[in-house]
């Protein structure tokens, strides 16, 4: 994404990137730095010193990603300052190929057999001291550029999250090179009022997050870390992607008329909760939310959802050493399902790799290739099999207290489903030999649609499932070939698209023909842009983030069936995006 940056009188600069999350937030920037961290120092048997070093090895590689990355978006800047942040990233690139720094880190394991992580402090601070001493004052000021390239292998090495923000005044603007799904967990609605970051996309799971916690978001603005300080006041426009540092008067003005705007339209949506998720004609659709985390259970049950269609559980193994053990995982199930009031809960089961990486489970995943089509949820779970017996049980216990339905991701064959239930079977029988209540009957066990071949083979997985969930985030980035958190290709990733369209109504159809319940608990359905398509393919279960539930709401009741679903046999029956679009848009102009 271009970014534009201008200064004025009064040192206003606009940054532009790409939308992650809706909305206006204005407050005081926290830029969050990247310098060295501590770390302890521990003797490494000489059994594991390879293993060590292969550690070492595997973030390097990753901090070499990250610069790359970082001066790929560099290139949208000035001329003056591409060039000149150029020289340095290659500069940090340099010392993480080859050079004193990695052979002296490597040697350092293996000679004093100490951690990674001391390693590189202890050959930083060597190297830093060298260039300290020289007399070329320019020369003596790369030990800042050797302690921050040793900082980032650090932070790799240790999968270092950011730390709480509870020290924050409310309403503060997060400014950051990069926040991963395990940062955005800790950040509380309360005292951030939005963030933006140079790194990440719109369809990225941070992104996800932030629109679960209704925190106006910007991702991939070039310039930002250097291009703002701690303390100016920012404006995160999170409608059309621009941050503005240090805002006029009047345009502080405009956003601050803006953002009560906002305001009223929400207090207008909010008199929707109570009224009937219905069309026009009477027909019923069911609108639930995702959670991310438990604390958005009240916000959930305020906006009027009918209960939870996507809980992920990715949240009981962040920001933790150590996996939580099955009596833990039970005590949050168990605190959820009583938060519920009796109102049904899909637990989706553990979807970690790719970029939802929990560094409690570090030695499961390993370092593949390419997360995103590595050894990531369902397959996880089927290789790490006490892992996913703790889960099940868990869930199955929480199912003694209300109603849970159990969700896999990731599916690709219906022999992945066979054992699953293989391996509840044999969870359930243990738990009862136990004396330990559990679910009775076992709950359903649905899949998510979200790989080409499951959609295909919709009608398979149909016969062996009790219901299907339509994760349209995964099922685009896999039919596209676009990774939706790549800032990069953000503007390739289209929901739109013919193919995506046609393994959703394979899917739906599939669903349909079985009786089975299905539902699309992908952003999509979340948008008001595409709720008549989704309702005129035959889905009548909608779950989403919670801020999203009035506006769709008020999109169903205008909706009748009918002519809905006139309009998306139309829509199937078109090969060209745009065409697609313009169709859907006029549709939705008539309301």
């Amino acid at each position: 994404m271009r970014t534009e940056q201008k200064k004025g009188d009064k040192g206003e600069r606009v940054f532009t990137g790409v939308v992650g999350a809706a909305g206006v937030a204005i407050g005081s920037a926290h830029v969050c730095e990247t310098g060295a961290l501590q770390v302890p120092e521990y003797r490494v048997p000489k059994s594991k010193i390879a293993a060590e070093v292969k550690r070492f090895q595997s973030a390097l590689q990753r901090s070499q990603r990250q610069l790359t990355k970082l001066k790929t978006k560099s290139q949208s800047l000035r001329d003056a300052a591409a060039e000149e942040i150029g020289y340095l990233l290659d500069a940090h690139l340099l010392m993480l190929t080859g050079s004193r720094l990695v052979r002296g880190v490597e040697e350092t394991i293996a000679t004093k057999g100490i951690n990674a992580e001391a390693a590189v402090l202890s050959v930083i601070s060597e190297v830093a001291r060298g260039f300290e001493s020289l007399p070329d004052p320019y020369m003596a000021a790369r030990a800042d550029d050797v302690r921050e390239v040793g900082a980032r292998l650090v932070r790799n090495l240790t999968e270092t999250p950011f730390q709480g923000f509870s020290h924050l005044q409310p309403g503060t603007i997060l400014i950051a090179e990069e926040l991963s799904p395990a940062d955005a967990a800790l950040i509380d609605p309360a005292t951030v009022g939005g963030f933006a970051t140079v790194l990440g996309g719109a369809e990225g799971h941070t992104a996800i997050m932030a629109r679960s916690f209704g925190i106006p978001a910007v991702f991939g603005a070039s310039g930002l870390i250097g291009g703002v300080k701690t303390g100016e006041t920012v404006i995160v426009d999170g409608t059309s992607g621009r941050i503005i540092v240090s805002p006029a008067r009047e345009t502080l003005k405009d956003y601050e008329a803006r953002r009560q705007a906002l305001l009223r339209e929400r207090r207008q949506l909010d008199r929707l909760t109570n009224l009937p998720s219905q069309t026009v004609d009477g027909t019923r659709i069911g609108l639930q939310a995702n959670l991310e985390l438990p604390r958005e259970v009240d916000s959930a049950l305020a906006m009027g959802a009918e209960g939870i269609g996507l809980l992920r559980t990715e949240f009981m193994f962040m920001n933790r050493d150590t996996p939580p053990d099955e009596d833990e995982q039970y005590e949050s199930l168990a605190a959820l399902v009583a938060a519920m009031g009796g109102r049904p809960i899909t637990v989706r089961t553990l979807d970690v790799g790719g970029e939802k990486l929990a560094y409690s489970l570090g030695e499961h995943l390993g370092e593949p290739v390419n997360p995103a089509l590595g050894l990531r949820a369902i397959r996880l779970s089927l290789k790490q099999r006490k892992l996913f017996e703790a889960q099940l049980a868990a869930i199955l216990r929480a199912g003694a207290h209300g109603p849970l339905r159990i969700l896999l991701p990731l599916i690709a064959s219906t022999s992945e489903i066979r054992q699953v239930r293989e391996i509840m079977g044999r969870v359930s029988r243990r738990l009862k030999r136990r004396k330990v209540a559990i679910a009775d009957p076992l709950p359903p066990l649905g899949v998510m649609i979200e790989v080409p071949g499951a959609a295909l083979a919709a009608d398979a997985l149909a016969a062996h499932a009790d219901f299907f969930a339509i994760g349209t985030n995964d099922l685009t980035m896999y039919t596209l070939a676009i990774d939706r958190a790549d800032e990069q290709v953000a503007h390739l990733y289209n929901p739109l698209h013919p193919g995506v369209l046609r393994l959703i109504q394979f899917a739906v159809q599939a669903g349909l023909r079985a009786r089975i319940p299905v539902s699309v608990c992908g952003e999509i359905a979340g948008d008001p842009r595409y709720t008549a398509l989704l309702l005129g393919l035959g889905v009548r279960d909608l779950s989403m983030a919670s801020p999203c539930l009035a506006r769709i709401k008020q999109r169903i009741r205008q909706i009748d069936i009918a002519a809905a679903s006139m309009r998306a046999e139309i829509i199937m029956s078109q090969a060209d995006t745009g065409r697609i679009a313009a169709l859907l848009d006029d549709f939705n102009a008539l309301a």
